[in-house]
């Protein structure tokens, strides 16, 4: 499936610089190889036009349906670097082939809280998961945990407990309340939050979510929130001109939006909003980001709304310990200490078994000021909710 249609120039990425493969194992009494596949990478491929989001080696898609829409549990993917496909060097720059890997969503979840190579290696040594060439078959009806449930779920809790996650962030459907001042005393500030009358995130502002979402996969390097007028420093996205697709702000409202509607300001108290599938992935947020001295963002795909969790080793963020609670318009910022964050993880244990809980579901630490509720999705159809 080829995505590498605009052209950069010799010593770059041909357009988004990469086409996806994918190896698929043939199937009993078929004679002629199946369609879907194909409408597979067409959707992924959509993807990657309209947000100007490019996949690398590693990258996880949640699907949350059968790939070929069957009974199968194969329902998300990883992907990974092409084993036979070598980059090629064309006159309009580099292509590299990325091979879509089908998983489970038990290995998925696993990715997530380590990283998507470590899993890619586990499928590796199990041939009926994938093998050497990584071969998705869509009848697999056991898990790698169910296979070998001892051996592969130590590595992937060694991995854990020493790599973290390299999960940086998600889109989610997330909100947030300034619970400092009531509703009617700060009309500005509920509005940004929850889009009574909805303000936008300045370009630098969201260039600065993109580069925190982007860099959080760098594990070995130290942890850093980019400055508000970071520049493009990515890789593929050097040579092109700042996405607007994937943009939290229109073209016309960052001309218009007041400079004092998007400073920086300490809030007392806050109350943080979540679906259940963003507020089961608190724990990871916790253990495996900030933990790990590093930084972890919900950006909403309902709104303008991010909330970023930031740990006190994380340099550039305006969150700090003297006021943990910070926001810059609808970005917020949540500054967490290792005990307050050991604490959380004790309290939000359930999290960890989301289907056993009933919604709504509420988190309180009224000493810090800080409330968590999980909600239906439905809470997040109306914005003022």
């Amino acid at each position: 499936m080829d995505i590498a249609l605009k052209f950069t120039g010799p010593d770059g990425p041909s357009g988004f610089g990469f086409e996806l493969t994918f190896r698929l194992k043939r199937e009993t009494g078929e004679s002629a190889p199946p369609t879907w596949p194909a409408e597979l990478m067409q959707g992924l491929a959509r993807y990657v036009f309209q947000s100007e989001n490019t996949f690398c080696s590693g990258d996880h898609v949640s699907w949350h349906s059968p790939l070929d829409n069957s009974e199968s549990r194969i329902q998300h993917m990883l992907l990974t670097e092409d084993p036979q496909m070598q980059p090629v060097q064309t006159p309009f720059g580099v292509i590299t082939f990325l091979q879509i890997v089908g998983v489970c969503t038990e290995e998925l979840h696993a990715a997530q809280q380590w990283n998507g190579q470590g899993i890619l290696e586990l499928l590796r040594t199990v041939p009926v998961a994938g093998g050497p060439w990584l071969i998705t078959d869509m009848r697999r009806g056991e898990t790698i945990f169910e296979i070998d449930p001892h051996l592969q779920q130590d590595r992937v809790d060694k991995g854990i407990e020493t790599d973290g996650s390299n999960l940086s962030g998600v889109s989610a459907k997330c909100a947030w309340d300034d619970l400092s001042r009531p509703p009617e005393d700060d009309e500005d500030s509920r509005s940004i939050c929850i889009g009574t009358h909805p303000r936008r995130l300045s370009g630098k502002d969201t260039e600065q979510i993109r580069e925190t979402l982007r860099r959080g996969l760098e594990i070995n390097s130290k942890p850093i929130l980019p400055p508000i007028n970071t520049q493009r420093q990515n890789g593929l996205n050097n040579d092109r001109a700042p996405s607007r697709k994937d943009s939290l702000e229109s073209d016309s409202s960052a001309a218009i939006i007041p400079h004092e509607l998007i400073r920086t300001r300490q809030l007392e108290s806050v109350h943080l909003k979540f679906n259940k599938e963003s507020g089961a992935l608190i724990p990871l947020c916790l253990r495996g980001r900030l933990l790990h001295g590093r930084h972890f963002t919900y950006k909403s795909i309902t709104g303008d709304t991010a909330i970023t969790f930031v740990s006190t080793g994380v340099e550039g963020a305006f969150a700090t310990e003297e006021h943990p609670y910070a926001a810059h318009g609808p970005w917020l910022q949540i500054l967490l200490t290792e005990e307050f964050v050991e604490r959380m993880l004790e309290d939000l244990e359930d999290l960890n078994s989301p289907e056993e809980f009933k919604l709504p579901k509420e988190y309180s630490w009224p000493e810090k000021k800080l409330k968590v509720s999980i909600l239906p999705d439905t809470a997040f159809e109306n914005p003022l909710h």
